[in-house]
């Protein structure tokens, strides 16, 4: 494995602020300037741009760069057309899966949500930390990490906040079906597993000794508003513990492609049924089922097929797009894992439809935190209107006609609601 570039704790401090005195505008953006001058360095960073949490795992240093400010619609505007990209079990290992998507994020103007797996905070010489709900002690259905691992998953952990995209949870053992799975977990197992899962990302410097690292850039407490479970199973009772926990939304079920609406206090952003080439039923957005339903179990299949099978993900998944972007304009939510499945192919068909998407007029490739400020922006009543909307049904009318009423006021004080007077 190539070893990392050491990044300190002044250049986490220095990178944030930069973005913030910048406007946190996406881009490059060029030198203010207008010409090749030598500049003044920069004045060093305040003390109180950065305040460290606990152990120094993890710190405040401010609101995150490249967060837009989510507007609400105004009457007759039509929606954008929303795509979010996700990851389970986010994590950098040999393959630098993680490193390459966020590039690729980067190169066409889309933000990501990493689910991350606690245990991957977690060295396999302190796997006793961990006490997963109806398992022994120390007891991990995907394993632990070891400390380059782990490194490597704080720097992509850290530069992927900084560039705007969110770091959500996948939670630590992947312990699906009967005998203990997350199916049958109560709300208080929840909440256990909750609270583990925070713990090892606020506390992975002591449990390495890398205690001269470079921080993560941000505040987990706060950072942590959604979650996907293990296998789309337990969602009921996670979404309990998770209400309570002051979590916003929750992406473990199966939708149709119509627009979201809340369930149990949090935005149900779940993914979706689309068009399965080839095929008489739809599928889910996920690439994981994409390969049961070719490959079946097995992870390496005919390599004949590798070829033909990315074709059937990356075609769904763009035929699914294309029927909300000229539809209702729900947005697309699409489930991934970084793996290299039959020979790597739903990795190439998944960049393959970020390039597509991504760059398309009225398209926004977000995070699901970005996605829930912006339905949170909107009047409740707009959103429900366009729920009426079937998939891929379009108003009859066209949208102006169909969102011309006027919208309610937004409250002061919430996203969408207008600046007051300077």
């Amino acid at each position: 494995m190539a070893a990392t570039q050491r990044i300190t704790a002044g250049a986490v401090i220095a990178a944030a602020c930069a973005a913030s005195l910048a406007g946190c505008a996406i881009g490059d953006g060029g030198s203010q300037s207008g010409g090749h001058r030598p500049q003044k360095a920069p004045a060093p960073a305040p003390k109180s741009a950065v305040r460290l949490i606990g152990d120094g795992s993890t710190s405040y240093t401010g609101a995150q760069p490249h967060l837009p400010r989510p507007e609400r619609l105004k009457p007759g505007q039509k929606p954008p057309q929303f795509v979010v990209f996700s990851w389970d079990g986010a994590g950098e290992d040999s393959q630098k899966l993680f490193s390459h998507f966020r590039k690729v994020a980067k190169a066409n103007h889309a933000n990501m949500t990493y689910f991350l797996s606690g245990v991957y905070m977690l060295p396999e010489g302190k796997r006793d930390l961990y006490r997963p709900p109806q398992h022994a002690q120390g007891s991990s259905d995907i394993g632990f990490n070891d400390k380059q691992g782990i490194s490597d998953t704080v720097q992509q952990l850290r530069l992927a906040w900084l560039e705007g995209n969110e770091v959500g949870t996948h939670f630590n053992g992947h312990f699906c079906g009967k005998g203990g799975g997350v199916g049958e977990w109560s709300v208080a197992e929840w909440k256990s597993e909750i609270a583990q899962a925070k713990q090892f990302v606020k506390s992975w410097k002591t449990n390495t000794g890398m205690k001269n690292a470079a921080p993560l850039p941000f505040d987990y407490d706060k950072e942590l508003i959604g979650a996907r479970t293990p296998c789309l199973e337990g969602q009921q009772n996670f979404m309990k513990a998770a209400r309570e926990l002051g979590f916003r939304y929750d992406t473990s079920g199966v939708n149709d492609q119509i627009w979201p609406k809340k369930k149990e206090g949090l935005w149900d952003l779940s993914m979706q049924l689309v068009p399965f080439p080839g095929h008489s039923f739809e599928q889910l957005t996920m690439d994981y089922n994409f390969m049961v339903n070719q490959s079946g179990t097995r992870t390496q299949g005919d390599p004949d097929q590798f070829e033909h099978w990315g074709d059937e993900m990356s075609g769904g998944l763009l035929k699914g797009f294309q029927r909300a972007y000229d539809g209702n304009r729900a947005p697309l939510i699409i489930g991934n894992h970084f793996e290299s499945w039959n020979g790597g192919t739903y990795m190439r068909a998944l960049e393959d439809v970020v390039q597509t998407v991504c760059n398309k007029p009225e398209v926004r490739c977000v995070s699901f935190r970005q996605l829930a400020d912006w339905l949170d922006a909107q009047d409740p009543r707009t959103v429900a209107k366009m729920r009426t909307l079937n998939v891929g049904e379009a108003p009859k009318q066209g949208w102006a006609s169909f969102l011309s009423a006027s919208p309610a006021p937004a409250p002061k004080g919430v996203p969408g609601a207008p600046a007051g007077k300077r």
